[in-house]
């Protein structure tokens, strides 16, 4: 069987059509809802923004300790992916009904160490060089929410569960109703709207518990859903012992923690450029800043199509088709590579106009305008590595993508990083070069991992996740 992207002879060509529509139709859906997830956060600041500027800064702590841990536990959920994608393209009910069941359990049990991790936000963020003030306002924020780690471990999971089977639309929906409820919530427990009825104003404190009852929120939404329209039809199983089968449990554990390792490693790695950038003064790290978060808002394009890829390639893998999981493959990083490049055609083309919508210091614009040309690169490569990590997923090959973005991040892109700006002065362009050199390495290390071990090379690969 040929590693090769698809023949361009009639038949391939309306295969490949069929395959790229197919990308398409979960990827817009998920990429709206990772919108939507990024929506909380966005409100959360907005609004305590309006109560001051020390707790939007707590609260931004707090948050880059709770996402340093609970990316861990999303990312082994993840794991799922090719258990459940595979199990629905070879039509085995009972296996994914019992997917379902390891994920939620595997949810619950990884929720008890985070949500001792929460407890400790304060002394993690002092011994990271934080102010102690402020760390102990942040620990306040993060200890309000921690109880709802498990339902959003829970959501993720049955997210995964639907998606699986190219049910996307609920997760859409209930993210989208959960961002009305987050401001109701903020309005509510921030500012007091409602002291009447004895909830008084609590600030910093209500934001916190906001965040948590909006999570559990979608956890309970989704699974009203898939309970009411009975999404479960033809992908159940009842809970029985083999729910608790060690070897499933472990086989979750088994796809799931590299990618755990994989998410915590660029959560991680990003916040070291932000404590780099920070070194630099206010107004490099506001540039930073505003860079990073336009590059956050374009990632959840590749993101949906990454995750359109792991369904689909994982669902072909399942049915055994093994050449349309590699053409699917490969459609999916093209995918991936053309929308960023128009991505990164819009950071060129737009560099003076976007850092307006930040800010209107000139200084910070135009720092910022000579980071994107930078950034435009890097949106390039950033498609292709987070599609073929979805790829990777689906054929249930999670192992690579963790050592390769260990590698990029750590073993090359942060030392780089670290030496061009804090040992040879070069400045905030200088820590944008070494990540995009980092993330070129994993675009590169994805690519030549499809084509050598890819579907088509891997006869055996389905028993992988039976």
């Amino acid at each position: 069987m040929s590693a090769t992207p698809p023949s361009s002879d009639s038949g391939d060509a309306a295969e490949a059509t069929s395959l790229a529509r197919k990308l398409v139709r979960i990827a817009v859906p998920v990429a709206l809802t990772q919108l939507g997830i990024m929506g909380f956060n966005f409100v959360d600041t907005i609004m305590l923004g309006r109560v001051g500027v020390f707790a939007l800064d707590a609260s931004a702590l707090g948050t880059l300790w709770f996402l340093g841990t609970t990316m861990f536990g999303i990312g082994v959920i993840m794991g799922l992916d090719p258990i459940l994608t595979q199990a629905h393209g070879r039509g085995d009910a009972k296996r994914q009904g019992q997917g379902l069941h390891w994920g939620l359990i595997t949810a619950t049990w990884l929720s008890l160490p985070l949500i001792a991790l929460g407890w400790l936000t304060e002394e993690a963020l002092v011994a990271l060089g934080q102010d102690a003030e402020l760390a102990a306002a942040a620990e306040t924020y993060v200890r309000v929410q921690v109880w709802s780690i498990p339902p959003l471990l829970w959501f993720f999971t049955m997210r995964q569960y639907l998606q699986a089977r190219e049910i996307v639309a609920p997760a859409l929906w209930v993210t989208l109703i959960a961002n009305v409820f987050n401001v109701g919530a903020n309005e509510a427990l921030i500012f007091g709207h409602f002291a009447d009825l004895g909830l008084p104003a609590l600030g910093l404190r209500g934001a916190g518990v906001a965040t948590g009852l909006t999570r559990t929120f979608t956890c309970v939404a989704l699974a009203a859903w898939i309970l009411r329209r009975r999404l479960y039809a033809g992908a159940w199983h009842p809970w029985s012992r083999e729910s608790f089968d060690a070897e499933g449990l472990l086989k979750v554990l088994r796809f799931g923690a590299p990618v755990g390792l994989q998410y915590t490693v660029e959560v991680w790695a990003f916040q070291a450029t932000t404590l780099l950038a920070g070194t630099l003064g206010r107004e490099a790290l506001a540039a930073h800043t505003i860079v990073l978060n336009l590059t956050s808002v374009t990632f959840m394009v590749p993101l949906g199509i990454s995750f359109g890829a792991s369904t689909v390639v994982g669902n072909l893998i399942g049915s055994g088709r093994l050449r349309d999981a590699q053409r699917s493959a490969w459609i999916g990083v093209l995918m991936g590579a053309g929308v960023m490049s128009l991505s990164a055609v819009m950071m060129v083309s737009c560099r003076e106009l976007l850092p307006l919508a930040y800010t209107r210091e000139a200084e910070i614009v135009a720092l910022a305008a000579t980071l994107l040309p930078i950034t435009a690169c890097f949106q390039i490569f950033d498609g292709v590595q987070v599609v073929g990590s979805g790829v990777l997923r689906g054929m249930g090959d999670t192992v690579p993508a963790a050592g390769f973005n260990l590698f990029a991040y750590f073993g090359l892109a942060l030392p780089l990083a670290g030496y061009l700006v804090l040992r040879r002065g070069y400045g905030l362009p200088a820590l944008w070069v070494a990540m995009a050199l980092g993330l070129a390495v994993v675009a590169v290390a994805m690519v030549a991992w499809i084509y050598w071990r890819g579907p088509a090379r891997r006869p055996g690969l389905a028993s992988k996740a039976e």
